[in-house]
């Protein structure tokens, strides 16, 4: 048992026009805030994520130039101080003058300057 009573109808009416309108002051309260926030962050100078990862790329690259460098760099410290000890044990040459006895020296015939 259905009845047609103006009033409800009119009421339901009511409430849909009403329900259409906030859905439609929702978005647009949406659509105005992000509006807004889109000129914030636009001026505050962030980067994008694109640019954060190309230059994360970067420093990744670079870090693990720089480990293989200090690895080499250390390698060739290794083997400079294990070269070094054999040469320092070495005995110092002695001059050609130091090895001849004092008496074997030839000495240099005068001139007419001298």
């Amino acid at each position: 048992m259905q009845t047609n009573h103006p009033f409800f109808d009119d009421l339901a009416k009511l409430a849909s026009n009403a329900a259409g309108a906030m859905n439609s002051a929702r978005s647009e309260m949406e659509e105005t805030f992000r509006a807004w926030l889109q000129r914030q962050l636009d001026g505050m100078d962030l980067v994008t994520r694109d640019e954060f990862e190309t230059v994360k790329a970067m420093v990744e690259k670079a870090r693990a130039e720089n480990d293989a460098l200090r690895a080499e760099i250390d390698s060739l410290k290794a083997a400079r101080t294990t070269s070094a000890k054999p040469a320092e044990a070495k005995p110092k040459r002695a001059t050609a003058s130091a090895r001849k006895p004092a008496a074997s020296r030839k000495t240099k015939p005068a001139t007419k300057d001298s």
